[in-house]
């Protein structure tokens, strides 16, 4: 099967460090190739495939801020759309802008989605439920006005996110630093529970930053360690005696969630969105409500067998589950 991967281009696929969007597309891509496929990734002109790479735009725009995302997403987009005879199926990975081809071309469109920037962009995704394929990547996510064909839950890398039996004294933030985070609570947490604090993630609300996080930062209880590479956050995910997730939205997936587990760490996350889909709570973690039953949790997270969060992690949440989930949507669509 001919398949066309329509990746962001905020940011490289895979990205160098932050981009969950870009991440997805790309191991995707890899698993769809590794099971015989012939897949065309398209993606920033720096992107690295082992397939075949069709970009337009040289570099991500995140990371060269004097480009107009407006004019490079509509070069990147239309790209793919003009080339779609080519192929059996275009999977996007680009929100709902591309929708607006999906009834000007002959080529099934699958879209993933990743989560609703906003509820005004509702409307767009209505207008095409009869004419594209939608994936929820949670059952959490769903939104009542349109039409799914499936959930299929994103798979983590097993072998970059590696086990690691044996904990150190620091609890870990991993995510981007932004109130609906809960960063700040985070750090409630790990004072009221007697530990040190390890925040890591790219600063994505500056003025949150500067007056609620940086005052704290400290160096011995709290310190902010930036925005590290994946192997960097292997060994963080690995070694931390837990991660806070005390999310103040409802996260559609959470997928520092998922490689905590899958390096053996158990999770302590505020009950909301897709947590209840991912932690198995009081086996792979706990799923509370606010910072005083976060911190009870501390206290009982010896109890959690680091073994439990792998195997799990390894069930629901692999690589090669999540490649099959979509090549048999793909099979599907495209026989349709």
């Amino acid at each position: 099967m001919k398949i066309a991967i329509l990746s962001p281009i905020a940011w490289r696929t895979p990205p160098r460090k932050y981009g969950p969007w870009e991440q997805m597309a790309s191991l995707i891509a890899e698993g769809l190739m590794e099971n015989g496929h012939e897949v065309t990734l398209f993606a920033t002109g720096d992107s690295v495939t082992s397939g075949k790479l069709d970009a337009v735009c040289p570099v991500p725009y995140e990371e060269q801020t004097d480009m107009d995302v407006k004019v490079w997403e509509g070069l990147h987009i239309s790209n793919i759309m003009e080339k779609a005879a080519a192929f059996d199926v275009i999977h996007n990975h680009y929100d709902f802008l591309p929708l607006t081809y999906s009834r000007l071309i002959k080529t099934p469109m699958i879209t993933t989605i990743h989560g609703f920037s906003s509820e005004k962009i509702i409307p767009v995704y209505k207008k095409y439920n009869p004419s594209t394929t939608y994936i929820s990547i949670s059952d959490a996510d769903r939104s009542p006005e349109l039409y799914y064909d499936c959930t299929i839950y994103h798979g983590v890398d097993d072998l970059t996110f590696k086990y690691q039996p044996f904990k150190e004294d620091y609890l870990l933030f991993y995510g981007r630093i932004h109130p609906h985070k809960g960063t700040l609570e985070a750090i409630e947490i790990a004072a009221q529970a007697g530990y040190p604090l390890k925040i890591v993630g790219p600063i994505q609300d500056q003025h949150y930053f500067n007056h609620f996080i940086a005052p704290k930062i400290d160096a011995k209880n709290v310190m902010y360690l930036g925005h590290v590479s994946q192997l960097e956050g292997n060994i963080l995910l690995g070694k931390a005696k837990c991660l806070l997730h005390p999310i103040l939205f409802n996260e559609p997936f959470g997928l520092s969630v998922v490689e905590a587990m899958m390096c053996g760490t158990p999770v302590i996350a505020f009950s909301r969105g897709s947590m209840p889909e991912l932690i198995q709570n009081e086996k792979t973690g706990f799923l509370v409500h606010h910072v005083s039953e976060a911190v009870a949790a501390v206290k009982k997270i010896n109890y959690i067998e680091p073994s439990l969060c792998r195997a799990h992690a390894l069930h629901h949440f692999s690589i090669a589950k999540m490649i099959h989930s979509y090549i048999a949507v793909y099979t599907r669509v495209a026989n349709q």
